[in-house]
C-alpha cells in the first residue's frame, strides 16, 4: 500500500466526523425536546427503544450487504437515507406537523440507517490503512467521536435556546451532504474480492455463512461471548450514574453536564494514548488493562463520598474505554478475512445494540429497590474479574498476538 492512504484515510475520518457531528446533534436535540416536552421517562425509554431495537434486528443483514456490495457506495447511501429522513421530518415540522410519535419513527429510520453505516465503516479500515497503522487510526478515530460526543449535547442544547428543533435538522442535512459530497467526489477505495466478484450464493446462505464463521472460530466466538458480558455489567455505569449524582450529591444539572464531559475528556484522552502508545505487542493484555481499570473505577464510583474524586475517577473509567474499544477492533479487522468482515461487524452491531439496554431491564428497576453504589460495587468487582479470564483464555491470548500477516479461515 503506497503513501497516497494517508490522504484518503484524512479525506474519510473528515467525513465521518462532520457526518456524525450532524448525527449527534440531532439525536440530542430529540432527546431535549422530548424531556422538556413531556417530562416523562416512559417517553425517555419509547425514545431509547426506537433508537436501538431498528438496528438489532438489521445488523446481520447489514453485515452482508458490507460484505456483498461496495462499503463506500453503503456508507454514502446510508448517510444519504439518514438525511433524507432528516429533511423530511424538518419540513413537517415547519409545517406544523410536530407530534411525538413523529420523533419516535425519524429514530427508528436514522437507527436503520447506522444499521447499515457501521458494519460498512468497520469493514472498509482495513481497505484504506497498512495494517500496522490500524490501532493508530482506530485510536485517533475514537478521540474524534469522543470530542463530538463531548461538544455536541452542549452545542445541541445551545442551539435549542436560539433556535427552533427544525434549523438542528437542517444542520445535519448540510452536515451529511458536505460528507457524501467528499466520498463521492475525492475518495477512492478499491472494491474487496467478494463485491467485484459475481455472486454465486443466495443472500441468506450468506448470513448462515457469516454465523458459521464466528462460531468456528474459536477466538471471534468467545471474544463476542466475552463482550456480551462485559458489557451487560457496564450498563449501571453508563446509564445509572447520572440518578446516582441526582440522588446523593444534589440534582444541580451542572453536576450531570460535569460527569458527561469528563466522561467525553477521558475517552479522548485515551484514544490519543491508544493511538501514540499503540498497547502492549498482544492486545489482549491490553484489554484485560483496560477491563481491571473500569472494574477498579465502576466500584470506586459506588465508593467515593466526594463529588470531585467522583468527577476525576469518571474521567478514568473515560480515558479506559479506547484502551478497550480500539485493540478489540483492530483484533477483528487484523485476524478476519476481509470478505468476511462486514457479517463479523454485523454481529458485533447485534450484540452492542442489545446488551446494554438489555441490562438496563434488569439493573433499572433494580435501582429502585437497591441503591445504585451497591449494583457499582457489584458489577465493577464482577468487571475486574472478567479482566482475569481475558489473561486466562489462550484460544484469545494467542489470537492477541501481533499477526505477520493476515489470517485465513477455515469458514465458507
Amino acid at each position: 500500500m503506497d503513501q497516497s492512504w494517508k490522504k484518503n484515510i484524512i479525506l474519510f475520518l473528515s467525513s465521518q466526523t462532520i457526518s456524525l457531528f450532524g448525527t449527534a446533534l440531532v439525536q440530542y436535540a430529540i432527546m431535549w425536546h422530548i424531556t422538556l416536552t413531556t417530562q416523562s421517562g416512559v417517553m425517555m425509554t419509547i425514545s431509547i427503544i426506537c433508537g436501538f431495537l431498528p438496528t438489532f434486528f438489521l445488523s446481520p443483514f447489514a453485515g452482508v450487504w458490507a460484505d456483498r456490495y461496495n462499503r463506500k457506495k453503503l456508507i454514502i447511501l446510508s448517510d444519504s437515507f439518514i438525511a433524507l429522513s432528516t429533511l423530511v421530518l424538518a419540513i413537517l415540522f415547519m409545517n406544523g406537523y410536530n407530534s411525538l410519535w413523529l420523533l419516535f419513527v425519524i429514530s427508528a429510520i436514522r437507527a436503520l440507517g447506522t444499521a447499515v453505516q457501521t458494519p460498512a465503516v468497520g469493514a472498509i479500515l482495513p481497505l484504506l490503512v497498512p495494517e500496522d497503522q490500524l490501532t493508530k487510526v482506530n485510536g485517533v478515530n475514537g478521540s474524534i467521536q469522543a470530542l463530538v460526543m463531548l461538544s455536541a449535547p452542549m452545542l445541541s442544547a445551545a442551539l435549542l435556546t436560539m433556535a427552533t428543533i427544525e434549523v438542528i435538522f437542517l444542520i445535519d442535512v448540510v452536515t451529511a451532504a458536505i460528507a457524501v459530497a467528499i466520498l463521492l467526489l475525492f475518495l477512492r477505495v478499491k472494491t474487496h474480492a467478494k463485491a467485484a466478484e459475481e455472486q454465486t450464493t443466495s443472500y441468506f446462505a450468506d448470513m448462515r455463512k457469516g454465523f458459521d464463521y464466528v462460531k468456528e472460530h474459536n477466538y471471534v466466538k468467545k471474544f463476542f461471548i466475552f463482550m456480551t458480558f462485559f458489557m451487560l455489567l457496564v450498563a449501571p455505569a453508563a446509564f445509572l450514574t447520572p440518578l446516582q449524582v441526582t440522588r446523593t450529591f444534589g440534582d444541580d444539572v451542572w453536576r450531570l453536564t460535569a460527569i458527561e464531559v469528563a466522561f467525553s475528556i477521558g475517552m479522548m484522552l485515551g484514544g490519543a494514548l491508544i493511538a501514540s502508545w499503540g498497547g502492549f505487542r498482544n492486545k489482549i493484555h491490553t484489554m484485560a488493562l483496560s477491563c481491571l481499570m473500569f472494574g477498579v473505577c465502576t466500584v470506586a464510583l459506588g465508593i467515593v463520598p466526594n463529588f470531585w474524586i467522583y468527577i476525576a475517577i469518571m474521567g478514568l473509567a473515560g480515558v479506559s474505554m479506547p484502551i478497550f474499544n480500539t485493540p478489540s477492533t483492530v483484533m477483528l479487522q487484523e485476524k478476519v478475512e476481509v470478505d468476511y468482515l462486514g457479517r463479523v461487524f454485523g454481529v458485533m452491531g447485534m450484540i452492542s445494540s442489545v446488551t446494554m439496554p438489555m441490562g438496563m431491564l434488569v439493573f433499572g428497576p433494580l435501582a429502585d429497590v437497591v441503591a445504585i453504589e451497591w449494583l457499582l460495587i457489584v458489577t465493577g468487582t464482577l468487571l475486574f474479574i472478567q479482566g482475569f479470564f481475558l489473561l486466562g483464555n489462550k484460544s484469545l491470548v494467542e489470537a492477541g498476538k501481533p499477526a505477520d500477516k493476515p489470517e485465513t479461515g477455515n469458514a465458507g
